[in-house]
């Protein structure tokens, strides 16, 4: 049964759909065409999904031509490790992260088992990669790095602008998967000098299952699916044309609250940290990432019953690790930043928005300090 007055702080798995985003889904949906006819009623739509991506274009400082229409984050990800590695004949070398999201590592591993050569590079301080180790891990077969911007479980925020620098000094492309990024922290693809980039609508209020992924002009991919031709030849079906232009309209309007939402969410970062300062709670965190996220371990917790006795306390956040067939499975993220199984499995991830209001946290940490008590031995 869920709590009458949960609290949610749940952000970074899902963005609660915008209002906005709803109306323009619904003045979309209920026109009839489809966006490749070429009669006026098909046109119609058409317009409206090129207008949500431009709006999305502007947003993340792209060409409109530059963005593909998919299905997320995950999607985009793939298309990128895939669709560059079969055209090299699963022959090179690719550099990311340990700390990615499982929707990068996933297809990296996969590549290891088709012949490509793939270096997961241990995170810095912070959570941080260097350039340096970009740089030092570089071979002359090396054809993409693929580092993310801000993480989804710590926040740790990369310089992918410093990143992409080294990857193409290197001769390699770069690409990052920023979806934790828009509306909480600025996004300047161009300006970052990224080669690919993925999103997701759902992180800044859109709607679940669309995404986009970012290609610099100029630059080829294999398609991902075959059949109609749209979106360039690299996707083909019918495209989410309600989707995508509700998803501009969440963007356009996540995007202007951008720095009054990162300074709320600073102050709310710094309170949950600050309320849960205690003796056996230790923050996974730094104030130099997203403020987005606050991950926290209670040390001697069992992990199951701490997330269980926070949602029973009223609070939807997330544990530091994946359930996987009902068995607590150590974050990777956390694991890689040095914790013990056991302290992994005894993480929460708290992650905020907008409408997160201050007592809120304030509830939220008296519910966690309190959840970790009962969850200890």
């Amino acid at each position: 049964m869920s709590h009458p007055d949960s609290i949610y702080l749940d952000y970074a798995a899902t963005h609660p759909l915008r209002s906005s985003a709803l109306a323009a889904y619904g003045e979309v949906a209920r026109l009839a065409g489809n966006p490749a006819s070429i009669h006026r009623a098909g046109q119609r739509v058409r317009e409206r999904l090129e207008e949500g991506r431009a709006m999305v274009a502007g947003v993340l400082g792209a060409s409109p031509l530059e963005l593909l229409v998919n299905g997320g984050g995950t999607e985009g990800d793939n298309h990128v490790l895939l669709g560059l590695a079969a055209a090299r004949g699963y022959r090179g070398h690719l550099i990311t992260a340990q700390t990615e999201h499982s929707a990068l590592l996933a297809p990296a591993r996969w590549l290891e088992t088709q012949g490509v050569a793939v270096t997961f590079l241990p995170p810095g301080p912070g959570g941080v990669l260097t350039p340096e180790a970009v740089q030092g891990a570089m071979r002359p077969d090396t054809f993409l790095v693929s580092v993310h911007h801000a993480n989804n479980e710590t926040g740790a925020v990369q310089d992918v602008a410093a990143l992409a620098q080294m990857a193409h000094a290197g001769g390699a492309l770069f690409h990052t998967d920023a979806v934790q990024s828009p509306g909480v922290l600025p996004v300047d693809l161009h300006g970052w000098a990224a080669d690919f980039a993925s999103f997701s609508a759902h992180k800044w209020g859109g709607p679940l299952g669309v995404g986009f992924l970012y290609l610099r002009r100029g630059l080829e991919l294999p398609p991902v699916t075959f059949g109609g031709g749209q979106e360039k030849g690299l996707r083909a079906g019918t495209q989410n044309a309600p989707g995508v232009y509700a998803a501009g309209v969440a963007l356009r309007e996540a995007g202007a609250e951008q720095p009054t939402t990162y300074a709320h969410l600073r102050a709310l970062n710094d309170q949950m940290t600050r309320l849960t300062g205690v003796p056996g709670v230790r923050a996974n965190h730094t104030p130099a990432g997203s403020p987005k996220v606050a991950s926290f371990t209670a040390v001697g917790a069992d992990g199951e019953a701490l997330l269980m006795n926070l949602d029973l306390r009223g609070v939807a956040a997330s544990a530091g690790s994946a359930c996987s067939a009902g068995t607590m499975q150590p974050s990777h993220v956390l694991t890689a930043l040095g914790l013990s199984e056991a302290d992994a499995r005894a993480s929460i991830r708290f992650s905020f928005g907008a409408a997160t209001t201050a007592a809120e946290v304030e509830r939220a940490a008296v519910a966690f300090l309190q959840a970790a008590e009962a969850s200890r031995p």
